[in-house]
């Protein structure tokens, strides 16, 4: 299987399909060590009244009154014979006792069974003993329990810790430790090293055993034999969900969570997923498209159908490759393929070669045949980018200066430590020697440096002043540098053009990545390809441009266009950058810490869902908003939210909207269309012989912005269903009667 690499530029696709296993390679990273294992034991002296444990201390001999032993010495034998007689009935019933090995999704749990019998002050040792055996292991076993997954992980559920161990605890007198506990800890030592080698086994198989593919545990005999029960099967289940959780994942391991029916596949379906692996070639296809062709799309799934990768160029994308095509092939139309330097041409030629069986000839010899010189080249990086043009920014070119000769280091202001940072003073200083100014001239001059976004007052007092204040130019700040991923690699020193030709440059990337690595319903991503397209590499030189742009002047259509496009590109950045997170709290990170700065402010998934476009309404379960009255943000925010953009925003998820482009002209329009394909594609479904509905969690996270309880929720909901199941849904809710259920929610990734 093929990784990606984060450094390619060079897209080799795997065209859309219209089944949801179109894309299906998968990044599955599962751990395979294997926990330390370590078992207190109780050795006996060699006197045979001293205990040692297993470092060497002392454990228990020095507890021992001599003068106490002296005492009972007269009683010695008929002590000693009770005491056998106890110890060996208790060992016996304890000899039935099996360590019961209790799964659950945190991780493996190690419980014993009290036997209910009255115990005698001698069992206090085996209490102990069997505590500390229990508490090492479930110490070194246990695994914090997987929280229920949350919306958009802004809230984590408080998490059980589960652990059972011996709570018992009771004094010995010391009539009782007598020369009768040598012979009895003899047998509670071989008891404890018995019963915990058992124990320790019996977990040992269970975290080691190998698994396939697929991410299912190869049951043993003794497995087979231990689920008979109900609450054994029930107990295995949640063990297989908490052996495939993994780690945070890398781009190369994106988490594929798979349905219950691909988690029992068969070695046959296995063979049929290795048939539908693309072929090792050793030459080139390059298919030449653009945007809303029909025929393009079709190419595409033909040439997956053939398991063949391409290298797409879209001219509209590369407009100077429409001149390459017409010089190759005497004309402009698409889709064009080529095979190597060899014409193959368009849709049609390519299904008459695979009905006269001339089409394999052309694969094995793509397969045996490097391409030759004259070979159509994948697109160049850079290519037809208009990111770096520009005019010249002189303030730029002012402060790239500006940053070699003032001092930046860390320094202490009211009390607190600020990294990176300058005195307004030195920058003063340099303003006014650099640029021939007065003093006055160099602080209004450093004023508009500021006011450009160059830099800030660490704690946000004022804009610029002489003096002792502190400033930090935007890319030290170390949230930006630490958390945004659209920050470029030094000053830009082209002047920033406005936000609403960038984000029209940003939409018809979108669209056009949309267009050749998404399936047509938009459910399923091929987010290889786009990793490695270089479509999406101009998207990330692009998002670079909007760390100094302006965004208060944006209309009301503009800021919604722009923010849900942005949105769902900036989820798909942050799968390809960290991997999809299979858990709430890797979606709380994600949601929270992967941003983007714009107009000088940070903003992260959460910000731009819950603050801009929902008009700075609290996430769901959350007690605080976004953005308080004093953040810059806040102006940007919409003034009141907007419900039909839950319908629009795409995370990832199996669950969530389809994905697709939005434009500032039609956007109330398109987002209507968003809704109804949702609602009637199965986010609310209604039951007329049940008098239920089933909703999307989406519809009971947000209710707030849909209505003020259930029954307005669901009535707003009505607008975008089929015209009867809405009359019939309105009935119901009239006459009382519709019982309200809630959709269990896919957050498995949407390849």
């Amino acid at each position: 299987m093929e990784n990606i690499s984060a450094s390619g530029k060079t897209t080799m696709n795997y065209p859309n399909s219209e089944k949801q296993d179109e894309f299906s390679p998968a990044f599955v990273k599962e751990s395979g060590e294997e926990p330390s294992k370590e078992i207190k034991s109780v050795t006996i002296g060699s006197n045979g009244s001293q205990l040692d444990n297993d470092d060497g201390r002392d454990g228990l001999g020095d507890k021992i009154n001599k003068s106490n032993v002296s005492e009972s010495k007269a009683h010695e034998e008929n002590l000693v014979d009770s005491m056998e007689h106890d110890n060996v009935s208790k060992i016996q019933e304890r000899s039935d006792f099996n360590p019961n090995v209790q799964e659950e999704s945190s991780g493996v749990h190690i419980e014993q069974v009290d036997s209910g019998h009255q115990v005698d002050k001698g069992k206090d040792f085996e209490s102990k003993t069997e505590e500390e055996a229990n508490e090492s292991t479930t110490e070194i076993l246990s695994e914090e329990k997987e929280p229920e997954p949350i919306f958009d992980g802004t809230e984590v559920p408080g998490m059980e810790a589960n652990r059972s161990s011996s709570t018992r605890s009771l004094d010995l007198g010391p009539e009782v430790e007598g020369s009768a506990w040598p012979e009895k800890a003899v047998a509670l030592t071989n008891f404890v090293k018995e019963k915990g080698v058992v124990a320790v086994a019996t977990v040992l198989r269970r975290l080691s055993i190998k698994r396939d593919e697929l991410g299912q545990d190869i049951p043993t005999d003794e497995d087979k034999a231990a689920s008979d029960s109900p609450e054994d099967n029930k107990t295995a289940e949640m063990s297989q969900k908490a052996a495939e959780r993994s780690a945070w994942n890398p781009l190369n391991y994106i988490k594929i969570s798979r349905d219950n029916t691909e988690k029992k596949a068969e070695p046959e379906a296995e063979a049929m997923e290795m048939l539908l692996q693309p072929i090792v070639i050793k030459g080139r296809i390059i298919l030449y498209t653009r945007l809303g062709c029909k025929d393009c799309k079709e190419a595409r799934l033909f040439l997956h159908r053939k398991r063949l990768r391409y290298v797409e160029i879209n001219i509209d994308v590369f407009p100077s490759r429409k001149v390459e095509l017409e010089k190759l092939s005497g004309s402009s139309a698409v889709p064009k393929v080529f095979f190597n330097e060899v014409l193959i041409g368009g849709l049609d030629e390519m299904k008459s070669l695979d009905e006269s069986d001339k089409l394999n000839e052309k694969i094995d010899y793509l397969i045996n045949e490097a391409p030759a010189v004259e070979a159509p080249l994948p697109p160049l990086s850079g290519e037809d980018d208009v990111s770096s043009n520009g005019a010249l920014d002189e303030f730029a070119v002012i402060v790239q200066k500006m940053k070699q000769f003032i001092i930046i280091k860390d320094r202490f202001y009211k009390m607190r430590r600020f990294t990176s940072c300058f005195v307004g003073s030195e920058a003063v200083d340099f303003l006014s020697e650099d640029q021939y100014l007065e003093r006055d001239e160099a602080i209004e001059f450093g004023r508009k440096l500021a006011s450009k976004l160059f830099f800030r007052h660490v704690l946000e007092e004022n804009l610029f002043e002489d003096g002792n204040h502190l400033y930090r130019f935007l890319d030290d700040d170390p949230v930006v540098a630490s958390q945004c991923h659209n920050v470029p690699t030094g000053i830009i020193d082209v002047k920033p053009k406005p936000i609403i030709e960038i984000a029209s440059r940003l939409r018809f990337l979108s669209y056009a990545i949309f267009e050749a690595y998404m399936s047509e319903d938009g459910r399923h991503v091929d987010y290889r390809s786009i990793h490695g397209s270089e479509e999406f590499a101009r998207y990330l030189r692009t998002i670079q441009e909007l760390h100094r742009v302006e965004l208060q002047d944006m209309r009301r259509e503009e800021k919604l266009a722009f923010f849900i496009n942005l949105y769902n590109m900036m989820a798909i950045h942050a799968i390809l950058e960290w991997g999809y997170p299979v858990g709430a709290l890797e979606r709380r990170k994600m949601f929270g810490d992967f941003k983007y700065v714009i107009g000088g402010c940070t903003y992260s998934l959460s910000a731009i869902q819950n603050g801009v476009l929902r008009g700075n309404q609290r996430p769901p379960y959350n007690l605080m908003k976004p953005f308080g009255e004093k953040d810059k943000r806040f102006k940007v925010a919409l003034p009141y939210p907007e419900p039909l953009i839950h319908f629009a925003l795409v995370f990832g998820s199996r669950s969530g909207p389809a994905l697709q482009c939005y434009s500032p002209a039609n956007i109330d329009k398109e987002l209507m269309e968003a809704a109804r394909n949702y609602l009637r594609g199965g986010g609310l479904i209604i039951d007329l012989q049940a008098n239920a509905a089933l909703a999307s969690k989406i519809l009971k996270w947000y209710s707030v912005d849909f209505g003020k309880n259930e029954v307005e929720v669901l009535k707003h909901a009505s607008n975008y269903l089929e015209p009867a199941n809405s009359e019939a849904l309105l009935e119901l809710l009239a006459d009382a009667r519709l019982k309200l259920m809630y959709q269990p929610y896919d957050w498995s990734l949407n390849l």
